[in-house]
């Protein structure tokens, strides 16, 4: 065993602090990581507080790490002492259900382990990002291209492979429509990978102070969804939206966007349950669905194409004794886009 460094919580209405905390001693398999980027995500918050009611303390939160590697297991091959390395949200699963065969390890069937507020194997919590350092066997460890530059880097392992996934699911490309709901964290990311897949993309917000930003992302048009006039004329645009919005909204004047046959999907999790009228359905045979985040093998794809696109996220680099007010910050949508710790201030 080795001591990590981090800040945790004890509790939904604490304050993070500084935590020292136990990481286990690598095996042959494993992956030795000294954290020099951990990205803030809007669900550390939600389980910070424990608003998704599952949460274990205390907590270490963060699942956009990247790091230094500082040691190898002897059957390791595919990184070396000094290789840059990421971790993203989980660091094992089962390995035998279907759904890890299948490389799709985010809906493993039996035991995902998530990064932090989850346990491993052998019962014992996980703790995340906000550390000094973490050991993550090497199945479920990332290699982050050089063109990268760390701070960048870190939201894609949560945000970029988001909302990569579902835009390759659902076959985006030329002369697809694409509308991208929410222009934050997770939103910003979207935009770019939409348009780099060479999609037509919209924004859909209700920020007008959004607008020049994302045309610099990369979008072709902007849609403020306050407007009334504007949802109306723009109603059976879009093949495909992206909703990554985390907070509660209503889901009907989206899906009437969408043309017949038209997919929305939800990557954004509100703390409550969302009402849909069946009418906006079955009225185009229009689809509602939802995606979680990538496997290890779509998330280094991922990764390489945003390395091949110059893609890596929008981000204010913060030092860690800052956190509490980055959540707050980020609570409020005061962070374009994505807050990056910068370990070294620990």
């Amino acid at each position: 065993m080795t001591i990590a460094r981090g800040y945790g919580t004890h509790g939904p209405t604490e304050r993070l602090e500084p935590f020292a905390f136990e990481r286990r001693t690598p095996g042959p398999r494993d992956v030795a990581i000294d954290i020099t980027h951990c990205g803030i995500c809007h669900s550390d918050i939600h389980q910070a507080r424990n608003e998704w009611r599952d949460s274990i303390y205390p907590m270490v939160p963060g699942h956009e790490i990247v790091g230094r590697v500082s040691g190898v297991g002897a059957e390791v091959t595919r990184f070396k002492v000094g290789d840059i390395a990421g971790v993203g949200c989980f660091v094992d699963s089962c390995r035998q259900c279907a759904s890890c065969r299948d490389g799709l390890e985010q809906y493993c069937e039996r035991h995902l382990v998530a990064t932090y507020n989850g346990r491993d194997h052998a019962g014992e919590p996980t703790y995340g990002g906000y550390s000094s350092s973490i050991v993550v066997d090497e199945a479920y460890t990332l290699c982050i291209p050089s063109s990268m530059t760390p701070e960048g880097a870190a939201p894609l392992l949560c945000a970029g492979i988001t909302t990569y996934s579902p835009l390759r699911h659902w076959n985006v490309g030329p002369g697809s429509r694409v509308a991208v709901v929410g222009l934050g964290g997770l939103g910003h990311v979207g935009v770019k990978i939409a348009s780099a897949l060479g999609a037509e993309v919209t924004v859909l917000s209700t920020s007008p102070d959004k607008e020049a930003d994302a045309q610099r992302l990369g979008a072709t048009r902007f849609l403020l969804t306050t407007d009334r006039a504007q949802l109306k004329a723009a109603a059976g645009s879009f093949d495909f939206i992206l909703d990554t919005v985390s907070a509660v909204h209503a889901l009907a004047p989206y899906l009437k966007l969408l043309t017949r046959d038209g997919a929305m999907v939800l990557v954004g999790l509100p703390s409550e349950p969302a009402s849909v009228p069946a009418g906006v359905l079955i009225n185009g045979r229009r689809r509602l669905a939802g995606s979680s985040i990538g496997g290890i093998r779509e998330t280094q794809e991922m990764l390489d194409f945003c390395a091949a696109h110059g893609i890596v996220a929008d981000v204010e680099v913060i030092p860690i004794q800052q956190v509490n007010e980055a959540y707050e910050r980020t609570v409020n949508g005061d962070v374009h886009y994505r807050f990056v710790i910068d370990m070294k201030s620990l």
